[in-house]
């Protein structure tokens, strides 16, 4: 049999990625709901419709500052409606000449009524006097006191927000499963939304394991590797909308590691441990987590998937209270991969989060690529938009498990299965990361 055979043979024996995505969600739920006050509910993920109980604007108001007043008094100034004045500062034209019979403002509240010939000088956000339908900007006029010289006729309805113009009571303003932003913050606010019902953010324990590890702020040495993973999946996790805690570094003791885990169920949603998750001597968190006990299987199960880099995963529920746990490689590329592809969704879904998935996009394959058989990859690249519309992706160098090309990538080419070779200029898929740059 053939090296190529080979490869085949035992990336057949692996589980399909998307069986074991699937497997794995289907064993978790989003977290209870609570209601919050609107001032805490940023970055929460919202567990029911909201509906605008009050419209917004809730009253006839001005848009501008300037003067408020009746279109058929101001139209006689220009050449009718469609009429495009002269530049401002100029007097082209015939002026009009109205009384200013008062000043609104934005706190001002009591009903005031136009008469023919006259005007309100107002505020931006000030209510419109009855019979007002449009509000002529201060630049267009003399800026009079008593009364006021109109120089350039706006058409009817310029600078005027009617009651319910933008959102009329009773809109959706945005449904479960959508994350509550500072621009929704401000739409609920606006509609008379005090409170909210959501999903907590998930809290996100992250434990790196091995007796190799020292911590950062040192070069490493022989036997000796930094710790990167905990701190980068701590970043991950806080990034997909986690409360992320990094616990740091936990040896290859397998009571140690036991003591850790059901000390941190206390505090986790979800607990993320890297390292171990191989069948060699040194793998402990897959020997300690998987041994079976009393004729019962361990709590975790660590499972060969077809995902490149990083087959071995694992998932499970550790502690009285089953916490969630996943365990991703040590390998820090393939830790960072199995992070997006697996850990990330997991977030997603218990924070009530929908989709879960990354967006991804079709895109024109810039370089061409080989890729392992059987195996779906996730690879570094970077994306971008083409003039005309659509997306080209240019593979990073080094594959997936350089950091330097994880750093600078915009995106995931996807790889599938039964992909050995994709040819430059063929069309591939792309998860897009969301890069705050």
């Amino acid at each position: 049999m053939t090296a190529t055979a080979d490869a085949e043979a035992a990336a057949n024996e692996l589980t399909p990625l998307a069986d074991y995505l699937g497997s794995v969600l289907r064993r978790l739920r989003a977290l209870p709901p609570l209601d919050l006050d609107l001032t805490q509910a940023y970055g929460n993920v919202l567990a029911e419709d909201v509906v605008a109980p009050h419209s917004f604007p809730a009253f006839d108001q001005a848009a501008v500052d300037g003067y408020a007043a009746r279109w058929e008094d101001i139209s006689g100034g220009s050449r009718g409606p469609g009429y495009v004045p002269a530049p401002s500062g100029t007097r082209g034209g015939r002026s009009i000449r109205l009384n200013v019979v008062g000043d609104l403002g934005a706190a001002s509240w009591r009903p005031v009524r136009l008469t023919p010939g006259s005007c309100f000088s107002v505020a931006a956000g000030a209510p419109l006097p009855i019979g007002a339908d449009v509000v002529v900007p201060v630049e267009w006029t003399d800026q009079g006191m008593a009364a006021v010289e109109i120089f350039r006729a706006p058409k009817r309805g310029y600078g005027v927000r009617r009651a319910g113009e933008e959102l009329p009571a009773g809109t959706l303003l945005a449904r479960a499963g959508t994350y509550v932003s500072p621009a929704l913050v401000a739409v609920f606010a606006a509609t008379g939304i005090g409170h909210v019902v959501v999903r907590p953010s998930p809290r996100v324990v992250i434990v790196a394991t091995g007796d190799e590890l020292v911590d950062v702020g040192r070069g490493s040495q022989p036997g000796q590797v930094v710790d990167t993973n905990s701190h980068a999946l701590t970043a991950a996790a806080a990034e997909a909308g986690a409360l992320a805690y990094r616990v740091g570094i936990c040896d290859d003791d397998p009571e140690g590691l036991r003591g850790l885990l059901e000390d941190q169920t206390l505090r986790a949603d979800l607990i993320i441990t890297t390292g171990g998750t191989g069948t060699g001597p040194g793998d402990m968190v897959r020997r300690i987590l998987s041994r079976r006990e009393g004729g019962r299987a361990g709590p975790v199960t660590f499972t060969e998937v077809a995902l490149y880099p990083g087959t071995a995963l694992g998932f499970g529920t550790v502690g009285a209270e089953e916490v969630p746990v996943v365990c991703l490689p040590g390998e820090p590329g393939a830790a960072l991969i199995g992070f997006e592809v697996l850990a990330r969704p997991a977030i997603q879904l218990l924070a009530g989060a929908e989709p879960v998935f990354r967006p991804s996009v079709r895109a024109h394959l810039l370089e061409t690529v080989s890729s392992p058989a059987g195996l779906r990859e996730f690879r570094p690249a970077h994306v971008a938009e083409r003039r005309g519309g659509g997306y080209t992706v240019q593979p990073l160098a080094g594959g997936p498990f350089t950091l330097s090309g994880l750093a600078e990538a915009n995106g995931l080419l996807v790889l599938g299965e039964r992909v050995t070779t994709a040819a430059a200029g063929s069309t591939v898929d792309v998860l897009l990361l969301d890069r705050r740059r």
